[in-house]
């Protein structure tokens, strides 16, 4: 007798991703895409961020980046051949060779912009006539035997200087080569000889062999030391007017000439210096850099390069000042990016776990069921856990791979964990949900379409420590500003969270009292829309937070772009004082007025003459004296609203001049008496001020003094500047209407100029990106929340069809049955948004991303609410929930009531 084979057993899994293959790879989707973002954010933050800082440093310029290691001459006490044995280039290579091991992690170097050498701490004066002297002062020279010249220069003329046998301290003569610009500034040609002042013997004859072209002329090799590329034209300070000036130039010798520097009055010093790699420099070690840094200036690096060189050695840079401005930039700018990462995170969180719970809501029954015959719950949540695993680990893993391939540069560390930080979420989130849900085995299913009366204590303690939470994050924000922890960036989110909780347990309520008046009005399809409304699903609380939490962010970030942009405007406003404006420092030609006020795009002009050097008899500071035509000046202020007054106040009348003055200026010189000033040309007026204004369009700073131009005497009374009101004007038409002794400015010029720092632009960029993906998943939240309710509303629809329903009213059900909720979201999102806007803006100055770390004339950001951020958002919820219901409605109307009930159908 044959024995019975065994019931084969399908796997779960594979059953499950059998039965619901869309739901699976809509999923899978779904986690790509968060995977790709959370992948993507670090790696993005890391290369604008890298950006910034190799800017900084570029910015910088060598002179102040590159690492000075010099070390004075040999001891005048050894023999000569070892003081010349101390400064020729096999010694120096050795040298340098071991001083390169004294920098440490992470400050990378750069070898082929490094160099040693030897070089003169004493510039003397030459006596050779054919050098040029502006003011009959003779040039002076400075010498250098850099290593690797041949490397960084080409030759233009003649050749490269070489020692062609020994030298030492008595040699009578070296050669020498001079840049293109040294040769033209001090007309030297090959074959020129410089006398060099030396000790105790004859000069130094230098003979010029060669004129050379610098290859990297920006390089740190050429640029540490600029005068070797660029000779300098020496000012040398003087009371009279025209100063006493001389050339400074570089002779170029070669690096076993060296030796002969000894025996001139130059005091020659020994010296290496280290190019930084921009490209090897990281934000994220700029703590490590400064450390870095610190020990090669006072620390155990400088220690062994005094061994490895000599005891008197000693090192400086001004890198850590560099590194140190990067950080007060960035720290201005991290926390505001935080906060659109913080926002954006959430959503998508809220996304994830919503789709677990509508996952879980949708297998109710399912669960229940294996609940009921005897799954146990960590049985139950492991099936569930590899089901939802089996799609999302794949899922994960490409979003990681998309995130790396489309941000090849940065950090490979924090984008994997954040990436799996969201694989892990999507996850367990299905697992948890079901875990909670069926904790109790229950003999019958509960209905799902009640609110509760009473929220349930752990609900409660759970708002109460988010409340906790958000006005914790909110007091640090206003009392430290954004320098606090990385709770502050989580404010504005935890404020919309509080905010959609509070509004999920008011809804219902409001709703209810809506109901009554509602059925006293014709037609049942308003008291049936708000009693359905009323009747909220559980799975309808991650929605709206999910709406509501976008909508904050959404607000609050299109808030600081908003008020970057006002930041940027006022800034380039106040330093050119008009839309454009035409500088001179001498009086301007009559005609010029004319000219400008011709060129299209110029709607108005506005001459002033400007007297920096005013100053007041009884006072020991000058104050720039504004002189105007009142009514064209009066219509500048009052259309810029910079210090706006009416014509009328600088009226001329006899007596004291009326002037609008700066508040410092009137504290110091008070309003009630007149006080003299004199002007730079000599004359001297009396002025009375009769206003006060904090700013004037045509300078800049705190002190000023705005008089009528009739009441100064000629020369003082012509115009130096036009201040032009317009369109946008040329600046190549306006340069030619002034004339080439005249300076034109636009203000879209000096608007474009502020983003100087790529970490700025590019945080605006992550900023706005952030935003956008926090909506495109709050709107997913919100397209799953009605799909997930369209077969129950399509039920409903059906079985009202049947009772005399039309089309029309059916479409009025579902669009009203939607449009509480999307108003109460809409209308909570702008609420919270301006809420959490006005809480935190007294802790946030976006000083720091809008303008550049310079000197700005805004002295603070703040941040405001913006009408646009606030509604736009808002009103595309209410537009796409009103969509989606007319769309359903619609598709519903096509379908025939057979098809939507059918027997033993549940919904």
């Amino acid at each position: 007798m044959s024995r019975a084979r065994p019931p084969v057993l399908a796997p779960w899994v594979r059953t499950r991703l059998r039965t619901a293959p869309d739901a699976a790879a809509a999923f899978a989707v779904l986690v790509v895409l968060a995977a790709s973002l959370a992948g993507a954010f670090p790696r993005a933050v890391d290369r604008y961020e890298d950006a910034g800082l190799r800017h900084a440093v570029a910015q910088a310029r060598p002179d102040r980046t590159t690492v000075l290691v010099q070390a004075p001459p040999p001891d005048p006490g050894l023999p000569a051949g070892q003081q010349a044995a101390a400064v020729r280039p096999a010694a120096l290579k050795r040298q340098y060779e071991k001083v390169l091991t004294t920098v440490g992690d992470p400050l990378a170097l750069d070898p082929s912009q490094s160099v040693y050498g030897v070089a003169g701490g004493v510039n003397p004066a030459v006596p050779d006539p054919f050098l040029p002297r502006p003011t009959g002062l003779p040039a002076h020279i400075s010498l250098f035997a850099p290593s690797g010249l041949a490397d960084h220069a080409r030759v233009r003329t003649g050749r490269l200087p070489r020692a062609d046998g020994p030298v030492d301290a008595d040699t009578p003569g070296v050669e020498a080569a001079v840049t293109a610009a040294t040769a033209k500034s001090l007309h030297i040609v090959v074959g020129s000889v410089i006398h060099v002042p030396a000790v105790g013997r004859p000069p130094l004859a230098v003979r010029v062999t060669g004129i050379l072209v610098p290859r990297d002329p920006s390089g740190a090799y050429w640029s540490t030391v600029p005068r070797l590329r660029t000779p300098n034209l020496v000012i040398m300070p003087s009371p009279g007017g025209d100063p006493p000036k001389y050339w400074l130039g570089t002779l170029l010798l070669p690096p076993q000439a060296a030796p002969a520097m000894l025996g001139t009055v130059t005091n020659p010093f020994r010296y290496w210096f280290l190019a930084p790699d921009a490209r090897g420099l990281h934000a994220h070690d700029v703590d490590r850099l400064k450390s870095a840094v610190a020990a090669l200036e006072s620390g155990p690096g400088l220690r062994r390069a005094r061994v490895l060189t000599d005891d008197r050695t000693d090192i400086g840079t001004g890198l850590d000042d560099t590194l140190t401005s990067f950080s007060r930039l960035r720290s201005g700018i991290a926390p505001l990016v935080s906060v659109a990462a913080a926002g954006t995170g959430t959503v998508v969180a809220v996304v994830l776990l919503m789709t677990a719970g509508l996952a879980a809501d949708r297998r109710r029954t399912e669960l229940a069921l294996l609940r009921a015959r005897g799954a146990s719950l960590p049985a139950l949540a492991g099936r569930l856990l590899a089901e939802t695993a089996v799609v999302a680990v794949p899922a994960g893993a490409l979003g990681l791979t998309a995130a790396l391939l489309a941000v090849p540069v940065g950090r490979t560390g924090p984008a994997v964990a954040a990436a799996a930080a969201v694989t892990l979420t999507a996850c367990c989130a299905l697992p948890l949900r079901a875990a909670l849900a069926h904790r109790t085995v229950r003999a019958t299913a509960e209905r799902a379409d009640l609110a509760a009366v009473r929220p349930s204590r752990r609900r409660t303690v759970a708002e109460l420590t988010l409340l906790v939470l958000a006005a914790g994050a909110v007091a640090a924000l206003r009392r430290r500003g954004t320098t606090g922890d990385q709770l502050v960036a989580l404010a504005p989110v935890l404020t919309g969270v509080i905010a959609a909780l509070l509004l999920l347990r008011l809804h219902p309520l409001l709703l209810r009292r809506l109901t009554g008046p509602a059925a006293r009005l014709r037609g049942a399809t308003g008291h049936l829309s708000l009693a359905r409304a009323g009747r909220t699903r559980t799975s309808a609380v991650l929605p709206l937070l999910a709406v509501l939490t976008a909508l904050t962010t959404a607000a609050f970030g299109g808030s600081v772009l908003a008020g970057v942009t006002q930041a940027r405007d006022r800034a380039a406003l106040l330093t050119v004082g008009a839309d454009a404006r035409v500088d001179s420092d001498a009086p301007l030609p009559a005609a010029v007025p004319a000219r400008v006020r011709a060129v299209p795009g110029v709607r108005g002009v506005a001459p002033v003459s400007i007297d920096y050097q005013a100053k007041p008899v009884d006072g020991q500071d000058s104050v720039p004296l504004v002189g105007v035509e009142p009514r064209s000046y009066g219509a500048l202020t009052a259309r810029t609203g910079v210090g706006a007054f009416s014509a009328a106040a600088l009226a001329s009348h006899r007596g004291p001049v009326p002037a609008v003055a700066s508040p410092s200026v009137a504290a110091e010189y008070g309003t009630r008496r007149p006080f003299p000033l004199r002007l730079s040309d000599g004359s001297a007026i009396t002025v009375r001020i009769v206003l006060v204004r904090d700013g004037t369009p045509a300078v800049s700073g705190g002190n000023f003094l705005v008089v009528n131009r009739a009441g100064l005497a000629s020369p003082a009374n012509r115009p130096t500047a036009l201040l032009l009101t317009g369109g946008r004007p040329s600046a190549r038409a306006l340069a030619h209407a002034a004339g080439d002794s005249a300076v034109v400015r636009l203000r879209a010029d000096e608007r474009a100029r502020y983003a100087d720092s790529p970490l700025q632009s590019a945080a605006e960029h992550v900023y706005t990106a952030a935003v956008v993906a926090g909506a495109g998943f709050a709107v997913l939240a919100l397209l799953l929340a009605l799909l997930r309710a369209a077969p129950e509303r399509a039920a409903l629809l059906a079985r009202l069809r049947t009772m005399g329903l039309t089309r029309a009213q059916g479409r009025r059900l579902l669009i009203l049955e939607s449009l509480p909720q999307a108003l109460l979201a809409a209308l909570g999102g702008a609420l919270t948004g301006w809420s959490a806007i006005r809480l935190l803006s007294p802790g946030i100055d976006l000083t720091a991303i809008a303008l550049p770390a310079a000197d700005s004339p805004l002295a603070e950001a703040p941040l405001r609410p913006d009408t646009w951020s606030l509604t736009l958002p808002a009103a595309s919820v209410v537009l796409l929930t009103v969509s989606v219901a007319t769309a359903q409605a619609w598709w519903t109307g096509r379908r025939g009531s057979v098809t939507e009930l059918r027997a033993g159908d549940g919904r």
